[in-house]
Protein backbone atom coordinates (compact mmCIF):
# COMPACT_ATOMS: atom_id res chain seq x y z
CA UNK A 1 0.00 0.00 0.00
CA UNK A 2 3.07 2.39 0.83
CA UNK A 3 5.69 3.07 -0.97
CA UNK A 4 8.80 4.91 0.23
CA UNK A 5 11.75 6.72 -1.09
CA UNK A 6 14.84 5.75 0.63
CA UNK A 7 16.78 8.11 -1.83
CA UNK A 8 18.33 11.46 -0.26
CA UNK A 9 18.54 12.84 -3.75
CA UNK A 10 14.80 13.98 -3.32
CA UNK A 11 12.79 15.04 0.03
CA UNK A 12 10.63 12.71 1.59
CA UNK A 13 6.99 12.68 0.28
CA UNK A 14 4.40 12.28 2.76
CA UNK A 15 1.29 12.39 -0.31
CA UNK A 16 0.72 9.30 -1.36
CA UNK A 17 0.99 8.67 -5.31
CA UNK A 18 -2.37 9.06 -6.27
CA UNK A 19 -2.55 12.99 -5.12
CA UNK A 20 1.02 13.79 -6.18
CA UNK A 21 0.57 12.17 -9.33
CA UNK A 22 -3.23 13.20 -10.11
CA UNK A 23 -3.57 9.97 -11.31
CA UNK A 24 -7.46 9.59 -9.41
CA UNK A 25 -9.26 10.19 -12.65
CA UNK A 26 -12.47 8.46 -12.66
CA UNK A 27 -11.59 5.47 -9.89
CA UNK A 28 -13.44 2.34 -9.99
CA UNK A 29 -14.88 1.73 -6.11
CA UNK A 30 -14.05 -0.96 -4.58
CA UNK A 31 -16.78 -2.93 -2.13
CA UNK A 32 -14.86 -1.81 0.62
CA UNK A 33 -15.23 2.12 -0.20
CA UNK A 34 -19.32 1.48 -1.04
CA UNK A 35 -19.72 -0.58 2.48
CA UNK A 36 -17.59 2.96 4.10
CA UNK A 37 -19.91 4.79 2.74
CA UNK A 38 -23.02 3.07 3.63
CA UNK A 39 -21.48 2.80 7.51
CA UNK A 40 -21.45 6.28 7.79
CA UNK A 41 -24.31 7.26 6.29
CA UNK A 42 -26.27 4.69 8.74
CA UNK A 43 -23.50 5.87 11.40
CA UNK A 44 -24.84 9.63 10.89
CA UNK A 45 -28.86 8.83 10.29
CA UNK A 46 -31.36 9.92 13.11
CA UNK A 47 -30.27 10.81 16.39
CA UNK A 48 -26.78 10.70 17.61
CA UNK A 49 -23.58 9.40 15.79
CA UNK A 50 -22.24 6.08 15.98
CA UNK A 51 -18.35 6.94 16.47
CA UNK A 52 -17.15 3.48 16.55
CA UNK A 53 -18.21 2.93 13.10
CA UNK A 54 -16.78 6.25 12.33
CA UNK A 55 -13.48 4.93 13.82
CA UNK A 56 -14.00 1.55 11.35
CA UNK A 57 -14.32 3.82 8.49
CA UNK A 58 -12.29 6.84 8.39
CA UNK A 59 -9.83 5.63 10.96
CA UNK A 60 -8.94 2.42 9.38
CA UNK A 61 -8.63 3.28 5.80
CA UNK A 62 -5.18 4.73 4.17
CA UNK A 63 -4.72 8.22 2.86
CA UNK A 64 -5.54 6.81 -1.09
CA UNK A 65 -8.45 5.36 0.41
CA UNK A 66 -9.89 8.27 2.43
CA UNK A 67 -8.86 10.31 -1.11
CA UNK A 68 -11.57 8.31 -2.79
CA UNK A 69 -14.15 7.16 -0.41
CA UNK A 70 -14.69 11.67 0.12
CA UNK A 71 -15.19 11.43 -4.15
CA UNK A 72 -17.67 8.27 -3.74
CA UNK A 73 -19.76 9.28 -0.71
CA UNK A 74 -20.90 13.04 -2.13
CA UNK A 75 -21.72 11.10 -5.40
CA UNK A 76 -23.76 8.46 -3.48
CA UNK A 77 -25.37 10.47 -0.92
CA UNK A 78 -25.72 14.05 -2.74
CA UNK A 79 -23.92 15.55 0.20
CA UNK A 80 -20.22 16.97 1.13
CA UNK A 81 -18.63 14.18 3.88
CA UNK A 82 -16.39 17.28 5.40
CA UNK A 83 -19.91 18.94 6.04
CA UNK A 84 -21.38 15.82 7.23
CA UNK A 85 -18.44 14.93 10.13
CA UNK A 86 -18.79 18.62 11.29
CA UNK A 87 -21.98 17.90 12.24
CA UNK A 88 -21.97 14.86 13.63
CA UNK A 89 -18.67 15.24 15.94
CA UNK A 90 -16.85 17.11 18.32
CA UNK A 91 -14.19 17.95 20.05
CA UNK A 92 -10.81 16.61 19.69
CA UNK A 93 -12.21 12.91 17.81
CA UNK A 94 -14.53 15.56 15.55
CA UNK A 95 -11.35 17.43 14.54
CA UNK A 96 -9.52 14.77 13.39
CA UNK A 97 -12.44 12.66 11.87
CA UNK A 98 -12.97 15.80 9.83
CA UNK A 99 -9.67 16.17 8.82
CA UNK A 100 -9.64 12.93 7.70
CA UNK A 101 -12.68 13.09 5.51
CA UNK A 102 -10.63 15.39 3.21
CA UNK A 103 -7.81 14.48 0.41
CA UNK A 104 -4.98 14.94 2.40
CA UNK A 105 -3.44 18.58 0.61
CA UNK A 106 -7.27 19.45 1.01
CA UNK A 107 -6.81 18.63 4.80
CA UNK A 108 -3.45 20.01 4.99
CA UNK A 109 -5.12 23.45 3.83
CA UNK A 110 -7.64 23.48 6.80
CA UNK A 111 -4.55 22.95 9.05
CA UNK A 112 -3.55 26.20 7.86
CA UNK A 113 -6.77 27.87 7.76
CA UNK A 114 -6.91 26.61 11.33
CA UNK A 115 -3.23 28.22 12.76
CA UNK A 116 -4.35 31.28 10.99
CA UNK A 117 -7.79 32.28 11.48
CA UNK A 118 -9.16 34.31 14.55
CA UNK A 119 -7.05 36.43 16.84
CA UNK A 120 -3.15 35.70 16.56
CA UNK A 121 -1.18 32.55 14.92
CA UNK A 122 -0.77 28.92 15.78
CA UNK A 123 2.83 28.87 14.24
CA UNK A 124 3.68 26.13 15.89
CA UNK A 125 1.20 24.40 13.94
CA UNK A 126 1.80 26.17 10.64
CA UNK A 127 5.26 25.86 10.16
CA UNK A 128 5.30 22.12 10.40
CA UNK A 129 3.08 22.37 7.09
CA UNK A 130 4.63 24.56 4.96
CA UNK A 131 8.40 23.74 6.04
CA UNK A 132 10.20 20.05 4.29
CA UNK A 133 8.09 19.83 1.61
CA UNK A 134 8.60 18.49 -1.72
CA UNK A 135 8.14 20.77 -4.50
CA UNK A 136 5.24 18.77 -6.12
CA UNK A 137 3.66 18.93 -2.80
CA UNK A 138 3.82 22.73 -2.15
CA UNK A 139 2.64 23.18 -5.66
CA UNK A 140 -0.38 20.88 -5.03
CA UNK A 141 -1.10 22.33 -1.28
CA UNK A 142 -1.09 26.48 -2.83
CA UNK A 143 -3.75 25.14 -5.50
CA UNK A 144 -6.08 23.13 -2.43
CA UNK A 145 -5.54 26.28 -0.51
CA UNK A 146 -6.31 28.81 -2.82
CA UNK A 147 -9.38 26.27 -4.46
CA UNK A 148 -11.02 25.96 -1.14
CA UNK A 149 -10.57 29.58 0.85
CA UNK A 150 -9.97 31.37 -2.77
CA UNK A 151 -6.40 33.14 -1.23
CA UNK A 152 -3.20 32.70 -2.43
CA UNK A 153 -0.66 30.62 0.31
CA UNK A 154 2.19 33.69 0.01
CA UNK A 155 -0.25 36.12 0.73
CA UNK A 156 -1.50 34.52 3.65
CA UNK A 157 1.36 34.08 5.24
CA UNK A 158 2.57 37.56 4.86
CA UNK A 159 0.02 38.66 6.41
CA UNK A 160 0.56 36.34 9.05
CA UNK A 161 3.89 35.65 9.92
CA UNK A 162 6.83 38.63 10.75
CA UNK A 163 10.62 38.42 10.73
CA UNK A 164 12.93 35.14 10.54
CA UNK A 165 10.07 32.89 10.62
CA UNK A 166 8.00 34.76 7.68
CA UNK A 167 11.54 34.80 5.82
CA UNK A 168 11.33 31.52 5.85
CA UNK A 169 8.40 30.49 5.24
CA UNK A 170 8.51 32.30 2.10
CA UNK A 171 11.29 30.96 0.96
CA UNK A 172 9.78 27.32 1.83
CA UNK A 173 6.26 28.15 -0.22
CA UNK A 174 8.20 29.17 -3.23
CA UNK A 175 9.07 25.23 -3.74
CA UNK A 176 12.91 25.80 -4.86
CA UNK A 177 14.20 22.97 -4.26
CA UNK A 178 16.81 21.93 -7.07
CA UNK A 179 16.93 18.51 -8.55
CA UNK A 180 19.96 16.64 -7.73
CA UNK A 181 23.05 16.93 -10.31
CA UNK A 182 26.08 15.29 -9.96
CA UNK A 183 27.47 17.37 -12.48
CA UNK A 184 26.29 20.93 -10.63
CA UNK A 185 25.85 19.67 -6.95
CA UNK A 186 29.79 18.42 -6.40
CA UNK A 187 31.76 18.96 -3.32
CA UNK A 188 33.83 21.87 -4.37
CA UNK A 189 30.64 23.29 -4.96
CA UNK A 190 29.34 22.01 -1.39
CA UNK A 191 32.36 23.34 0.36
CA UNK A 192 31.90 26.58 -1.54
CA UNK A 193 28.06 26.92 0.14
CA UNK A 194 29.39 25.86 3.45
CA UNK A 195 31.28 29.19 3.50
CA UNK A 196 28.66 31.25 1.89
CA UNK A 197 26.29 29.91 4.96
CA UNK A 198 29.24 30.69 7.60
CA UNK A 199 29.99 34.34 6.34
CA UNK A 200 25.85 34.32 6.51
CA UNK A 201 26.00 33.41 10.25
CA UNK A 202 28.85 32.66 12.28
CA UNK A 203 31.26 34.62 10.67
CA UNK A 204 29.91 38.53 10.37
CA UNK A 205 28.18 40.62 13.05
CA UNK A 206 24.22 39.87 13.26
CA UNK A 207 22.89 36.86 10.32
CA UNK A 208 22.38 37.20 7.08
CA UNK A 209 18.78 35.06 7.21
CA UNK A 210 17.57 34.81 3.76
CA UNK A 211 21.27 33.67 2.44
CA UNK A 212 20.90 30.82 5.38
CA UNK A 213 17.17 29.97 4.14
CA UNK A 214 18.35 30.13 0.67
CA UNK A 215 20.98 27.66 1.18
CA UNK A 216 18.38 25.39 3.00
CA UNK A 217 15.90 25.94 0.56
CA UNK A 218 17.60 25.38 -2.87
CA UNK A 219 19.52 22.72 -1.65
CA UNK A 220 18.57 18.42 -2.51
CA UNK A 221 18.94 16.47 0.37
CA UNK A 222 22.15 14.45 -1.03
CA UNK A 223 23.91 18.02 -1.56
CA UNK A 224 22.86 19.57 1.65
CA UNK A 225 24.16 16.63 3.30
CA UNK A 226 27.65 17.28 1.34
CA UNK A 227 27.30 20.90 2.50
CA UNK A 228 26.75 19.77 6.30
CA UNK A 229 30.02 17.65 6.15
CA UNK A 230 31.97 20.35 4.33
CA UNK A 231 30.86 22.80 6.86
CA UNK A 232 31.55 20.25 10.02
CA UNK A 233 35.13 20.21 8.23
CA UNK A 234 35.65 23.88 8.83
CA UNK A 235 34.23 24.33 11.23
CA UNK A 236 33.87 21.69 14.30
CA UNK A 237 29.81 22.22 14.00
CA UNK A 238 27.38 20.91 12.35
CA UNK A 239 24.43 23.29 10.21
CA UNK A 240 22.09 22.55 12.96
CA UNK A 241 24.25 23.70 16.06
CA UNK A 242 24.87 26.81 13.32
CA UNK A 243 21.43 27.52 13.44
CA UNK A 244 20.90 27.30 17.02
CA UNK A 245 23.12 29.62 17.54
CA UNK A 246 22.13 32.11 14.65
CA UNK A 247 18.67 32.15 15.54
CA UNK A 248 16.36 32.22 17.95
CA UNK A 249 12.48 31.28 18.99
CA UNK A 250 10.29 29.66 16.35
CA UNK A 251 12.35 30.14 13.49
CA UNK A 252 14.91 28.52 14.81
CA UNK A 253 12.89 25.99 15.92
CA UNK A 254 11.04 26.06 11.66
CA UNK A 255 14.30 26.71 10.09
CA UNK A 256 16.31 22.98 11.95
CA UNK A 257 13.15 21.34 11.61
CA UNK A 258 13.46 22.11 7.16
CA UNK A 259 16.87 21.23 7.84
CA UNK A 260 16.31 17.86 9.62
CA UNK A 261 13.12 17.26 6.72
CA UNK A 262 15.87 16.93 4.58
CA UNK A 263 18.48 14.84 6.78
CA UNK A 264 17.06 13.14 9.04
CA UNK A 265 13.25 13.30 8.10
CA UNK A 266 11.80 9.80 9.93
CA UNK A 267 13.99 11.56 13.27
CA UNK A 268 12.55 14.72 12.53
CA UNK A 269 8.61 13.63 12.48
CA UNK A 270 9.50 11.12 15.77
CA UNK A 271 10.74 14.44 17.16
CA UNK A 272 7.44 16.79 16.17
CA UNK A 273 4.91 13.98 17.35
CA UNK A 274 6.97 13.91 21.28
CA UNK A 275 7.32 17.33 21.75
CA UNK A 276 3.08 17.26 20.80
CA UNK A 277 3.23 15.49 24.20
CA UNK A 278 6.05 17.59 26.13
CA UNK A 279 5.28 19.61 29.07
CA UNK A 280 2.38 20.46 30.72
CA UNK A 281 -0.55 19.17 28.61
CA UNK A 282 -0.51 17.64 25.32
CA UNK A 283 -1.07 19.32 22.55
CA UNK A 284 -4.20 17.16 20.87
CA UNK A 285 -4.21 19.46 17.89
CA UNK A 286 -0.72 19.05 17.16
CA UNK A 287 -0.71 15.33 18.05
CA UNK A 288 -3.89 15.05 15.18
CA UNK A 289 -2.06 16.91 12.42
CA UNK A 290 1.04 14.98 12.62
CA UNK A 291 -0.22 11.80 12.80
CA UNK A 292 -2.42 12.49 9.95
CA UNK A 293 0.20 14.89 7.78
CA UNK A 294 2.90 11.93 7.78
CA UNK A 295 0.58 8.83 8.32
CA UNK A 296 1.75 7.59 4.80
CA UNK A 297 5.81 7.51 6.23
CA UNK A 298 4.65 6.14 9.63
CA UNK A 299 6.40 3.30 9.63
CA UNK A 300 9.84 4.54 9.56
CA UNK A 301 8.69 7.30 11.61
CA UNK A 302 7.84 4.59 14.31
CA UNK A 303 11.26 2.72 14.08
CA UNK A 304 13.19 6.16 14.76
CA UNK A 305 10.42 6.99 17.75
CA UNK A 306 11.23 3.85 20.03
CA UNK A 307 14.77 4.41 18.76
CA UNK A 308 15.19 7.76 20.04
CA UNK A 309 12.57 7.58 23.26
CA UNK A 310 12.07 4.17 23.95
CA UNK A 311 8.70 3.82 23.65
CA UNK A 312 6.32 3.72 20.63
CA UNK A 313 3.96 6.15 19.10
CA UNK A 314 1.40 3.73 20.45
CA UNK A 315 2.69 4.20 23.95
CA UNK A 316 2.69 7.59 23.69
CA UNK A 317 -1.14 8.05 22.63
CA UNK A 318 -1.95 5.56 24.98
CA UNK A 319 -0.75 7.72 27.63
CA UNK A 320 -1.45 11.18 26.34
CA UNK A 321 -5.53 10.72 25.10
CA UNK A 322 -8.45 9.36 25.54
CA UNK A 323 -12.13 7.65 23.85
CA UNK A 324 -12.91 7.92 21.13
CA UNK A 325 -10.42 10.10 20.20
CA UNK A 326 -7.55 7.78 21.58
CA UNK A 327 -9.44 5.50 19.41
CA UNK A 328 -9.20 6.66 16.30
CA UNK A 329 -5.47 7.50 16.63
CA UNK A 330 -4.24 3.92 17.12
CA UNK A 331 -6.63 2.85 14.31
CA UNK A 332 -4.94 5.30 12.26
CA UNK A 333 -1.17 4.06 13.57
CA UNK A 334 -2.73 0.42 13.23
CA UNK A 335 -3.47 0.93 8.87
CA UNK A 336 0.34 1.28 8.60
CA UNK A 337 1.35 -0.92 11.77
CA UNK A 338 -0.44 -3.83 11.77
CA UNK A 339 1.77 -5.71 14.70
Amino acid sequence: IFNFDHSLSIMTSIYPDEVRNLQLGDPEYGPEIEEACDAIHTATKGFGTDEQSIINTLGSFTPSQRLILSQRYKEKFGKDLYNLVDSETSFNFGTLAKLLSLPIPEAEAKIIRMATKGIGTNEKLLWPVICGRTNVEMNLLKKAYFKRYNEDLAILLSSELSGDLKKLALACVQGLEEEFDPSYHTESRAAEDAKLFYKAGQGRWGTDEETIFGIICKSPPKYLKMVDSAYVEKNNVNLERALEKELSGKAKKAAIYELGMKLSPYETVAELIKQTCAGMGTDELGLSCAILRYQTILPHVMIEHTNMYSKTIQDRVQEETSGYYKDLLLEMIHVVWPS
